[in-house]
This record gives structure tokens, sequence and C-alpha cells, in this order.
């Protein structure tokens, strides 16, 4: 088997979806759709599809890791072994759109296109990446250029996200307005991630400091010091979830690049046993994270620079997807009026200066008059503005 798979991996460059299922072994040509997803994995979008046969060995045919490649060590030889296939697809070109209908249509046959993520050498955040193989010999600034080139990547997979993420604002939107909160759980550079946004919400929308809340595992400690240890157990973050007050009308929004640590998952499977909403953001396609989150936000920002460091490309793409939950929702909800922040906290010298601003956008007055107006509201821009709505 692994010299069938050497030989069918020899084929270069690959091109069009014809090629590629001849490569990958998988039947092409009767049209027929793709099986049927399990529950709780989201649906496919063309670009997803298109990332998928560029960059993940998930649409290789399960039967090379059934049959003894999957623990193949010569990873010397790019042709064997999960990493050296994952390699080799990482090199595939771009699929033109116009081949995309035709992806869809591959036929599963014998050869079902999954692969358990539970395997971590398999995983798409652990990949390494052909484009820095050698970026320890290059300059400075052509070290810096890898980078930048493979950072462009973020946004572009992260919109593909965001039909998922759009029906995660609505959920977040309805909980607010029912009382609910929403919550961040994570560990490491995830946990840090959503208590960081969780942060910025109140002065940026001036709401209370518990209607967005992040859980990172190890606690406080671990915003400054790695405690990755405790992200293994499971309990735990039910145990975490529970000590916030966690109730059925809130949120919980898993955070995971990886898509299966045990921590997060420990307290997504509680809060859906509480029949909470629940959202999981990961980087890892048909991840466990995803399977059981009730709404899935994948982007796949391939493998980073530094093979399994997902405080890159992942991390990036994380911040942004938390950035449009948390600024949606508050959109939604009226706290933004035309793209002003008109529920700024005027805390520091900053701030007062932009809120002023603000109302003198709003209303036409002059820096100084908008100053006076805050004054007499005691500092809010959204009374300010009200009350001379109310004298005009």
């Amino acid at each position: 088997m692994r010299d069938i798979a050497a030989r069918q991996f020899s084929f270069a460059p690959f091109r069009g979806p014809a090629r590629f299922a001849a490569c990958a072994g998988i039947p092409f040509g009767r049209k027929k759709r793709l099986p049927r997803l399990p529950p709780g994995v989201s649906e496919a979008h063309p670009g997803e599809v298109k990332i998928l046969v560029q960059q993940y060995p998930a649409m290789l045919p399960r039967v090379f890791f059934q049959s003894g490649i999957e623990h193949d060590q010569a990873a010397a030889d790019e042709c064997r072994g999960v990493g050296g296939i994952a390699r080799r697809i990482a090199q595939i070109g771009p699929v033109p759109d116009c081949h995309l209908p035709a992806v869809k249509e591959l036929v599963d046959g014998r050869h079902p296109l999954t692969i358990s993520c539970m395997d971590l050498a398999a995983l798409l955040t652990e990949q390494a990446n052909p484009a820095s193989a050698h970026i320890d010999k290059l300059s400075t600034e052509e070290m810096l250029r890898v980078i930048a080139k493979e950072d462009r990547k973020v946004a572009d997979a992260v919109a593909v996200e965001i039909p998922r993420i759009a029906l995660a604002v609505e959920g977040i939107v309805a909980a607010f307005r029912n009382g609910g909160r929403l919550f961040y759980i994570g560990a490491g550079t995830s946990g840090r991630l959503g208590v960081l946004d969780a942060a910025e919400c109140p002065p940026t929308f001036n709401v209370p400091p518990d209607l967005v809340q992040g859980i990172i595992a190890g606690g406080e400690a671990a915003l400054s010091r790695a405690t990755e240890t405790t992200e293994d157990d499971p309990a735990i973050g039910a145990r975490d979830l529970h000590e916030r007050g966690f109730v059925q009308n809130d949120v919980l929004c898993g955070i995971a690049a990886s898509g299966r640590t045990p921590y997060v998952l420990g307290a997504i499977d509680e809060a859906n046993r509480m029949n909470a909403l629940t959202i999981g953001i990961s980087c890892t396609p048909d991840s466990e994270l995803a399977r059981r989150a009730k709404i899935a936000i994948t982007p796949l920002t391939g493998p980073e620079v530094i093979a399994g460091s997902t405080r890159l490309k992942a991390g990036t793409a994380t911040k942004m997807v938390l950035n449009t939950l948390t600024t949606g929702s508050f959109i939604r909800l009226g706290y933004v009026r035309g793209n002003l922040m008109v529920n700024v906290q005027p805390k520091n010298s900053k701030l007062l200066d932009r809120s002023k601003r603000i109302i003198s956008e709003v209303t036409g007055v002059s820096y100084e008059e908008a100053g006076r107006m805050l004054a007499e509201t005691e500092n809010s821009v959204p009374a300010a503005i009200e009350a001379w709505e109310k004298n005009g």
C-alpha cells in the first residue's frame, strides 16, 4: 500500500479536481453528492472545498491511513506518512472556481473522505508548511516576507466562515435580549484571546463587565504564564464554567485551534447538557469541537510558518472571529450609530476627545459645545445626543 501511495502522489503539479481525484485514488466521474455530513458539522462552502483540496489530507481516501501509512515514520520521504502527504497537498495550486462544482461531486464509493482529527499527527494545525521549510536560512527581510505572505491567507479563511459567524451573532443577540451572557473558554493562546476580547467590550460599548466573560484554563495566572497542563482535564472545564454561574440562557463559545482540547470539550459538553447555545471556533476541519458545538466556525488557515505554533495564523484568525462576534452583536443591539462608537466610556483623555468628536459629528455642534453637552450628561455620549435631538 505504501508503494501505491508513493506512486499515486508522485504526480506534480496537481491540476483540477479530476487530476486530484486520480492521484488520491478517489473514484471520479459519476455525478453524486458527498456523503451526508454528521450532526453538528457545518455545511461546506465552495471556499472551504478549495482550501481542503489545497491543504488538508482529509480529502484523501481514508483507506490509506487505515492501512498503516499514518504510522509511517519516514518523515524524509515526501510521498509517505501523514506529514508527507500533507506537504504534498499543501503544494497544490488553487482550484479554478469553474471546477468547484465538480469537486463537490466526488464519489465517496469505497473511500469515505474523512479522517479522525483526534490523531494529533494528522491535524492541519500540526503540519509543516512547505513555504517556510528553510525560513531559518533566510535573511531577516525574506523571513518576514514569508510570514506576511502566510498572514494574508487569514482574512480569506475567516471570510469563508461568515455564514456561520452570522448565525452565532444572531444567537448571541437573542441571548443578550433575554438576559443571557456570552462566555469564552479556552486554554493557552485560545483562552488568552477570549479573555482579551471580553475585557475590551466594557470600554468600547459601555456594557457591564460580566456581560462578556473570558475563562482560561489555569485561571488568571495563565494570562501571563503558560500553564497549559490544565487543558487536559475536561472535568476542570465543566467545573470552571459552573463556578462562573453559567446558566441555560447564556452562550458558550469554546476556542481551540486544534479542535480537540479536553478542557474546552468538557465545558461544551456541560453547556450542551444544560441546553445552552454552544459555539466552537477551531482551525481544523471536522474537529471534535466542531462536531459537539451547535454552531461550528472553522477558519482553515493552513499549516503555520512554525509548525504547530497556533498563536500565529490560527491565533490571528481566532481574534478576527471574536472581533466579529462581539462587534456584530453590539451593532445589532444599537450600541453603534452609523459607524460611530456612541457608547464609548470616556475614562481617559483619548476617549474623552473621541466622545466630543462623536457628539460633534452627529449633531453638527462645535467641538467646544460638544464638550459642554457631554459634561451636562455626566459623560454619556448617547444621553448628550438624545438631549440634543429632543431640544432640536
